[in-house]
């Protein structure tokens, strides 16, 4: 488990123990879920469409097994009916605002029914960007219910009328995999509630998102040039994880996330010169394109280009292998510096 998410889950459940310190632990739970929801943001914002319906560990044991789109879904789902037909006894964000028509979802239930095949087709006929709006109306609708609870609220219990609500509501699958989750939280407390689903839920799921993603960047990276255009080496970038680099589809690059379309200026120069990076420009030595134009911070990203431009790629890697032999860091320029010139030199010493 993240070791941030995990301690900020423990002090949540500390502090809720005690009414002098509830109402900080209900604010350490919010900071938990906007902190978990950023990573959901960020998968959406930044992976392409067809990585919400792949299941590159199909045959694995655990939530890491679905899809980015399933979890999504599967998350909210659970929570939107346990926070309104269960705890409130109101109606499901679901069913307002349009959003089981807009998320084009062809079931309302959880989604633990679905088994391979049907997953990947349930996900793929889901309007990402909806379900995603979805999420979010989900956890403010949660957030605010949670800053309204009271100390005593936590030791209320569920009925057997609040059981048959569930029932009667048809958003849990009669399927064994699925059927059983009524009993489950009809079972605990609203403090149990609290941490499951609302917080451990969440952490379990999103952290199988985060593995899902990173395997689709790993198989995007498989075979594909890791020098990106700019000249930096995604091999030995610090987010090669989580990156597919600017050659694939699965660009996370710190810099394309910001630009439109998740494609930075470099890239598209390049693509429009037809040039395999800047390296090969005549221009690089004055550029201020794109990642160039944060000037000193991105100097050690220009000398590695113009390191390629004298000596190759292959070239590069093996400097940049001894670097990492040498030193421990995480950006390249806090070994090469600012300086272009004197960057270029720490790279030549170390060929």
């Amino acid at each position: 488990m993240n070791k941030d998410w995990s301690e900020k889950n423990k002090k949540m459940q500390s502090l809720i123990k005690k009414e002098s310190g509830f109402r900080e632990g209900i604010d350490v739970l919010i900071e938990l879920r906007e902190d978990l929801f950023s990573q959901i943001t960020s998968i959406v914002e930044t992976y392409p469409l067809e990585a919400f319906s792949q299941m590159p560990y199909a045959l694995a044991k655990g939530y890491h097994s679905k899809t980015l789109a399933y979890s999504m879904w599967h998350i909210f789902r659970i929570e939107d009916i346990v926070a309104h037909t269960m705890i409130l006894n109101d109606s499901q964000v679901l069913f307002t605002d349009g959003w089981l028509e807009k998320t084009k979802s062809p079931i309302i239930t959880t989604g633990n029914e679905l088994k391979d095949k049907e997953l990947i087709d349930f996900s793929k006929q889901l309007n990402v960007q909806d379900v995603y709006g979805y999420c979010q109306a989900v956890m403010d609708s949660t957030n605010a219910m949670l800053t309204k609870l009271e100390y005593k609220d936590l030791k209320r219990e569920y009925s057997d009328d609040d059981k048959q609500r569930i029932i009667e509501s048809r958003s849990v699958s009669t399927d064994e995999d699925a059927f059983w989750l009524i009993d489950y939280w009809c079972s605990k407390d609203t403090a149990g509630l609290i941490k499951m689903p609302f917080s451990r839920h969440w952490i379990m799921h999103i952290e199988a998102m985060c593995r899902i993603k990173n395997r689709l960047c790993e198989k995007a990276r498989k075979g594909t040039d890791p020098i990106a255009y700019c000249g930096l080496s995604c091999d030995h970038c610090f987010l090669s994880e989580e990156c597919g680099g600017c050659r694939t589809s699965y660009n996370t690059c710190s810099y394309a996330t910001c630009s439109p379309n998740g494609v930075c200026p470099n890239t598209i120069c390049c693509r429009e010169k037809n040039i395999d990076g800047c390296y090969e420009c005549e221009d690089i030595e004055n550029c201020q394109k794109g990642f160039y134009e944060n000037a000193d911070e991105i100097n050690a990203i220009k000398a590695m280009a113009l390191f390629i431009r004298k000596y190759g790629k292959k070239d590069l890697k093996t400097v940049l292998n001894n670097l990492h032999r040498k030193y421990e860091f995480k950006k390249i320029q806090e070994v090469v510096g600012y300086n272009i010139e004197e960057g270029l030199k720490i790279l030549e010493k170390n060929r």
